[in-house]
């Protein structure tokens, strides 16, 4: 394997929840905070869709995030936060906390001959701000912005590999969205599936599809499989 492209390796549904909790509160707000952010992420793929099937034109994701936190807002009656203390809650998806084994595991795979850059549907600037705070160690910054469009839109994965200089089939993305995965093997790419309890203990893992390539409990048994070594747990 040439390079391998990461998608979500961060704890946005515990980080997202503290913001909300912490801005809301200031306010004198007071609601189910996890179910607000939630409610706030649901409506995020919606909006996606919305751009790669070409009913919306193409818009940064902080743009999106504003748009659907309006909406989520609106519908939880918590219209009492002003622009200013909205803006600090779109930022807060520049500083999520990385899942625990994601710094280690990153650090051994730089270890390796293996290229390691992110492949998000974030901006470049966020993805640079959010890698910087959370410690996670990449050769590259690549994000579905580059392509001005969002994943799953295959030219998002066929955009990676060109940039990168390697062949689809020398490429492995690694998220733990089934259709993130579907989509990347869909356009050529190696997929390796992470689970992860992304929307807290009680939803349980999602199995990883049946296209998966590799399937590893976290980034650093991935790194091992990629001929990493060193500790194994962070």
């Amino acid at each position: 394997m040439h390079a391998v492209v990461f998608g979500t390796l961060t704890d946005w549904r515990s980080s997202v929840t503290e913001a909300l909790t912490d801005t809301g509160g200031r306010a004198g707000l007071h609601a189910d905070w996890p179910t607000v952010t939630d409610t706030w992420r649901l409506r995020y793929r919606p909006a996606l869709e919305r751009i790669v099937g070409g009913e919306l034109s193409w818009r940064p994701l902080d743009a999106l995030h504003r748009l659907t936190l309006d909406e989520t807002l609106a519908e939880h009656g918590l219209e009492g936060l002003d622009d200013a203390e909205r803006d600090v809650l779109v930022q807060a998806w520049h500083r999520l906390r990385p899942w625990p084994d994601a710094p280690t595991g990153l650090e051994l795979l730089h270890r390796t001959r293996v290229i390691t850059a992110t492949l998000s549907n974030g901006g470049v600037g966020l993805l640079t701000r959010l890698t910087k705070q959370a410690g996670l160690r990449f050769d590259c910054i690549l994000s579905a912005e580059l392509a001005r469009s969002y994943k799953p839109d295959p030219q998002v994965y066929r955009m990676a590999a060109d940039l990168l200089e390697v062949k689809p089939r020398r490429l492995l993305m690694v998220a733990c969205h089934p259709d993130d995965l579907e989509a990347a093997a869909k356009a050529g790419l190696r997929a390796a599936y992470i689970p992860r309890l992304e929307w807290g203990p009680a939803a349980g893992r999602v199995g990883p599809p049946a296209v998966v390539d590799l399937v590893a409990d976290d980034v650093i048994e991935l790194a091992h499989a990629l001929g990493a070594s060193g500790r194994t747990r962070p």
